[in-house]
């Protein structure tokens, strides 16, 4: 039976993780990074790049790179480069194919299925473009999984004691807070709250807009209107954020940021922990509204929570920390890795899903989630009539009865939305639903069942039916921010079709690493042991090495081809036929 991985598919990062010896282990990509940038890019010949590659190119390529796009799911969003809209679920699905071939190189074997997370207050659009983002890539989502219980998940493998825990999970884009429950073998989600537009990416804007305004003041320039200065200025203000969460100041150093009557322009200013703070203090407070939510639904008060968890990398901001103890009165705990451990508790339900096989050993575990939002429909007078209450605990089967409003009407358009307001206008539509054939009758006398049904994923399907006729109807969804099956399909043929490209930059880019690797070898062997080996010998090695260092020289990894490639791995054997007695002295 072939491994499932369990993949945490994040707005700044994203990780893979596998479940080996019952224990969930995280996946290093080809790099031997633990965890791969959510970026991707197109080169000018067409090439796709993914996590590293991409992001080292960002500031200089900005057009052509998409950061974020987790941001953007479920929406209608798109960006153009050469000529061609990418959805966000194209954009994540190269990402997750990625991270699908670092896991098949790492187990050694085809892997098909994939339990994906996502954050709790994701809707069911959302989570739909993200399942759709999996099938593009060519997985198979087992399971569509909120990011804090997944998190709980990795935490209660190793921590059975019976406990109720608060996950505080604050990453590069979203913002969640689960209040869970940790039994004998159950872990039961009691509440969970959130905000979709909170996250890393905030706290760098503050410092990207700091750090623009007062360049602005001096020269009368604004960056941010410059593509490339802001993406100089997007980085360094990520990494000033990180220093800051170690240090009391951070150096920030743009040489050549932009040019004045000919001139250039340099960016040099100091960012203290004290500045962060006052910049960013409204956004962290943003995170309490949600914590007392969470705790309220859940019927808890801070002193029965018996631990705090971290998850995601905003976290470590001193602030942010200092805040989670502010509102629960306790020390949060570290025993888990914020970057990690949302892909490991994926891992880990993928092995459950599969049977559990690796994880007998510690019995069973059973994983009770519940729904993040309300479910409302809108009746007369534009009233959102609630079906389904948030927290929820899933799977879901709910029917409830409507009837016309109209005297004689065939039909009627049931109108799903997802939020907390009482007027359907200040909720979120999450598809319309058309009943036809309805039997002809005087207002209020037919009746029509409707039924929502919500999956172990949080996704919602709806059925209906005519009572006083017993005539089963069909209801189609149409919300346009889904992807229709012909675009799924596209999508797939295209990413297929990428894939190629996608390996043919990885080899050019290892054969490149392995023939510089080999050069630097013999060179440094000819320099010590040369005077041992053979004249002839020694003029020929010297040869091949000239004759690899020309054709690396033309080498970059975007602009190879098959007969390039094929190139370079021929003077590299030759070198390394050649200089194979002095390598062995």
């Amino acid at each position: 039976m072939s491994k499932v991985i369990g993949i945490d598919l994040g707005t700044t990062n994203s990780c893979v993780a596998v479940v080996e010896g019952g224990h969930p282990v995280v996946i290093p990509n080809d790099k031997g990074e633990r965890t791969t940038p959510s970026v991707v890019a197109f080169t000018e010949k067409g090439e796709r790049l993914v996590g590293s590659a991409a992001r080292r190119q960002q500031a200089v390529n900005p057009r052509r790179t998409v950061a974020s796009v987790k941001r953007q799911m479920g929406t209608d969003w798109t960006v153009g480069i050469d000529g061609r809209r990418w959805t966000p679920q194209e954009i994540s699905a190269a990402i997750l194919r990625r991270l699908k071939e670092d896991a098949e190189a790492y187990v050694g074997e085809p892997i098909a299925d994939a339990v994906i997370t996502v954050p709790a207050y994701f809707n069911d659009i959302q989570r739909q473009a993200t399942k759709d983002a999996g099938r593009i890539a060519g997985l198979n989502v087992l399971r569509i999984i909120n990011e804090p219980t997944s998190a709980a998940l990795a935490y209660g493998l190793n921590n059975g004691v019976p406990q109720k825990i608060m996950v505080y999970d604050l990453g590069g884009g979203t913002f969640d807070v689960s209040i869970i429950e940790i039994g004998e073998g159950v872990i039961e989600v009691l509440a969970t709250s959130g905000d979709n537009h909170l996250g890393g990416d905030d706290f760098d804007q503050r410092v990207v807009d700091h750090l623009a305004e007062a360049f602005q003041k001096e020269h009368r320039i604004d960056l941010r209107r410059d593509p490339a200065a802001l993406g100089r200025l997007q980085e360094a203000a990520e990494t000033a954020k990180k220093e800051l969460s170690g240090t009391d100041a951070a150096q920030i150093t743009l040489p050549f940021i932009a040019q004045k009557d000919g001139s250039p322009l340099h960016l040099d200013a100091r960012l203290t922990r004290a500045e962060f703070d006052r910049l960013t203090a409204d956004l962290v407070e943003r995170t309490a509204g949600p914590v007392q939510n969470a705790m309220r639904d859940a019927g808890v008060s801070p002193t029965d929570l018996g631990r705090v968890l971290l998850v995601g990398g905003s976290t470590r901001i001193p602030a942010v920390q200092a805040m989670v103890r502010r509102l629960t009165g306790k020390e949060p705990s570290r025993s888990i890795n914020p970057d990690e451990c949302v892909a490991q508790g994926a891992a880990v339900q993928g092995e459950i899903l599969q049977g559990g096989g690796a994880l007998a050993s510690k019995g069973e575990i059973l994983l009770l989630d519940v729904t993040p939002l309300s479910l409302s429909i809108e009746t007369v007078g534009g009233v959102a009539t609630r079906l389904v209450d948030r927290n929820s605990r899933l799977p879901i089967h709910h029917s409830q009865i409507f009837s016309t409003t109209v005297p004689f009407q065939r039909a009627v358009e049931i109108h799903v939305l997802q939020g907390e307001r009482p007027m359907a206008r200040d909720n979120r539509t999450i598809g319309r639903f058309k009943l036809t054939g309805i039997q002809r009758a005087m207002a209020g006398v037919p009746q029509i069942e409707v039924t929502f049904d919500i999956d172990a994923n949080g996704i919602l399907t709806v059925s209906a039916k005519d009572l006083s006729t017993g005539k089963a109807q069909s209801i189609t969804i149409t919300g346009n921010e889904r992807m229709s099956e012909e675009d799924i399909q596209r999508a797939i043929r295209d990413a297929e079709t990428y894939a190629a490209s996608d390996g043919l930059y990885r080899d050019s880019a290892e054969s490149i690493n392995e023939a510089r690797q080999l050069a630097a070898r013999v060179d440094a062997a000819l320099k010590q042991h040369g005077k041992a080996v053979d004249k002839a010998e020694k003029k020929q090695i010297k040869a091949d090495l000239a004759a690899l260092n020309k054709v690396l020289f033309k080498c970059k990894a975007d602009k190879m081809n098959e007969s390039d490639i094929a190139e370079l791995k021929t003077a590299r054997d030759q070198l390394a036929r050649s200089a194979e007695h002095l390598l062995g002295l």
